[in-house]
């Protein structure tokens, strides 16, 4: 967000990018000794199963049914919500290492903020100190990656273009390579990409090619914000591949324009009614039925956790006239099943099914309504997360059972739980990474002290 971070991002339009995400699941060490089945409430989530067993065996759903499994099988009673992993649809990983920033002032649009003297002090000196060793990127990421997992995302948004590569993911990476193709772009500041990268991009579109565009627009509350969607629509960019972020100073008329061509729309409301006091109006997009996925966008400004926005994003919703009937629900759809499918990836995340990766997230459950306690879940309630059948972090009873490790794993009081945590999926970190958290924190704190804390 600064001029340094754009830059990272190659002018705005990602292309070719490192690593293959799919190396991870043939890598990883900690998967169950044998299948297992979690019993609870299960959201598919567009359904429910109020007792219901998801089956898992190797690094996929084998089975999500009413019906008990198999005698023999290991059964792990939750008595809790149990839904597909959390798919965060905007963010900036490698600057969640810092602690929440409070804004002193309202700001007009992104260009402000980033050329603030309060944005240098807080952000971009801290950050060129940071990036002055350009092997502590690693360090970086991987400290964000730990961040969403124990938040209970298990795919995000917004890693650039310097992603260390596939040894260093803990997390799906929705725009990077994922399950073998590479098929999203980003780009942060739609006038900084060339004529000929637009061209370029549109024909890719139409090649089918890509299938995700994340395209940060109109970022503000002034004309300036406001004619960034008529410069979208100029660039022949506004297709159904397209994924606008933000969105704050879309007219209803612009949203209907979204709506007809089949675009997306992916919404972060805490970090707008931060920096420019307002935020999109979510509630017409619900009712325009244009797909909406939401993000947590970056700590300096957002919310801590994906579990966090979901808060601000049902007040404002009430706040802007959406029904409150069934809202619950869509806002989990938000963050699952729909988030999945506008990152094109809905054939593979976002629902628990047969032969679907095991991307799991287990929550105690203090509702009646399973959507209602996802919505109101802090992340001291998640009990479990799977990533492709990996046993990534759990409750350390569970996780104990389930893996048959002991000291192997790390140790964390996560808000007065003792859990387990597995950041060891890296074969072989280039340049001697640490690998595990308290080596990783330890190797940020000695550089940045005021590095923001995960368990807080």
């Amino acid at each position: 967000m600064s001029e340094s971070f754009d830059e990272r991002y190659e002018l705005g339009i990602l292309d070719e990018l490192p690593g293959d995400e799919t190396a991870r699941l043939e890598q990883a060490p900690r998967a169950a000794s044998q299948p297992f089945a979690l019993r609870g409430c299960v959201l598919t989530p567009d359904r429910r199963l109020d007792d219901g067993y998801v089956l898992i065996s190797g690094s996929n759903v084998e089975s999500v049914d009413d019906a008990k499994p198999d005698a023999g099988t290991k059964i792990v009673e939750t008595d809790g919500v149990i839904l597909p992993g959390l798919i965060d649809l905007h963010g900036h990983p490698e600057y969640n290492v810092f602690a929440a920033w409070e804004p002193p002032k309202l700001f007009k649009n992104r260009y402000v903020w980033r050329g603030s003297g309060e944005y240098d002090t807080v952000v971009r000196q801290p950050w060129a100190k940071l990036t002055a060793d350009p092997s502590l990127l690693q360090t970086l990421t991987r400290y964000a990656e730990v961040r969403a997992l124990v938040g209970g995302a298990t795919a995000i948004q917004g890693a650039s273009a310097k992603y260390p590569g596939k040894d260093e993911a803990l997390v799906r990476n929705v725009d990077l390579r994922i399950f073998g193709e590479h098929k999203a772009r980003s780009i942060i500041d739609l006038s900084r990409a060339a004529p000929d990268d637009r061209t370029r991009l549109r024909a890719h579109i139409d090649a089918g090619e890509v299938t995700a565009v994340y395209v940060h627009l109109a970022e503000g509350v002034d004309d300036r914000s406001r004619k960034e969607f008529q410069e979208l629509v100029d660039a022949n960019l506004l297709t159904a591949a397209t994924v606008i972020i933000h969105g704050t100073a879309l007219t209803d008329a612009n949203l209907a324009d979204v709506k007809d061509a089949g675009a997306k729309l992916v919404w972060s409301p805490q970090s707008n009614l931060r920096l420019y006091g307002d935020t999109t109006h979510a509630a017409k997009a619900l009712q325009l039925e244009i797909p909406l996925g939401i993000g947590a966008d970056w700590l300096p400004s957002g919310s801590q956790t994906l579990l966090g926005e979901l808060k601000v994003a049902r007040r404002r919703l009430l706040q802007q006239g959406a029904p409150p009937g069934q809202l619950a629900k869509k806002l989990v759809h938000a963050v699952t099943s729909g988030g999945a499918a506008i990152a094109g990836l809905g054939d593979k995340l976002g629902t628990l099914a047969g032969g679907r990766p095991a991307d799991v997230l287990v929550l105690e459950r203090f509702f009646d309504d399973p959507w209602e306690n996802v919505v109101e879940a802090e992340p001291g309630w998640i009990e479990l997360v799977t990533i492709g059948g990996d046993v990534a972090y759990g409750r350390a009873d569970w996780v104990q059972d389930l893996t048959g490790t002991d000291g192997e794993l790390e140790d964390v009081i996560a808000w007065g739980k003792a859990m387990k945590l597995d950041t060891s999926y890296a074969a072989a970190p280039s340049g001697g990474t640490p690998v595990r958290l308290a080596e990783i924190r330890k190797s940020l704190l000695d550089r940045f002290p005021q590095s923001g804390p995960i368990f807080a």
